[in-house]
């Protein structure tokens, strides 16, 4: 897959040299890193990219490191790659959402594949916040009346009901609810009802 950047984090460079060339072989971009902290003082990264770890490091651990990128909110599909896994690590490591687990020694087949797994689910998740930020920059081009109007109606009141709400009338709630629809690129209720969801605003109250 093109355009696509492996990090390695491992404080073993004969792992490093070893899966530098294996990965590279296949197209990827890799860059390696021998400590957490040295991958933690790297530029956020912003492109299609996964994240290959090592549990025991000097420092920070791999599994520390993935709380440290998760309370960050840096979201990368992490594999995570170690000679001394316990249950419990494996357990805690997919509980915080790492796409595999995998034991030394383990096959090339096996990296190649878990690292198809995490770069698939990280163009997703970037697909997912790409069309997440289209429909708030939607909701943005609203105006301050066609937004309160778009927020109750997909709530589920009626027109009359909003216009009560709003003090003004249905026929000014329609004209509102139309122009709202049409900013926003619904055909139907149900699918402003997504889009709203989607964004974020369906979970707003009414007062």
């Amino acid at each position: 897959m093109q355009d696509v950047t492996v990090f390695l984090v491992d404080d073993d460079p004969s792992v490093q040299k070893a899966l530098t060339r294996l990965i590279a072989s296949k197209g990827y971009t890799i860059e390696c890193f021998s400590s957490a902290n040295e991958f933690l003082n790297r530029n956020h990264f912003d492109g299609s990219a996964c994240l290959i770890l090592d549990i025991q490091m000097p420092g920070l651990d791999g599994l520390q490191l993935q709380e440290e990128l998760t309370l960050a909110g840096y979201s990368i599909p992490i594999i995570f790659i170690t000679a001394h896994g316990t249950i419990p690590m494996s357990v805690q490591a997919m509980k915080g959402g790492a796409v595999d687990f995998l034991t030394k020694p383990f096959t090339g087949k096996q990296l190649l594949s878990a690292i198809d797994k995490a770069v698939q689910k990280n163009v997703k998740q970037r697909t997912e916040l790409s069309e997440v930020q289209e429909v708030k920059n939607r909701v943005s081009s609203l105006t301050e009346r066609e937004y309160d109007v778009f927020r109750l109606v997909v709530q589920g009141l009626l027109n009359k009901q909003v216009a009560d709400q709003l003090g003004i009338s249905e026929k000014t709630v329609k004209f509102h609810r139309r122009r709202a629809m049409e900013k926003m690129h619904a055909d139907s209720l149900a699918e402003l009802v997504l889009l709203a969801q989607k964004a974020g605003i369906a979970k707003e109250t009414t007062h």
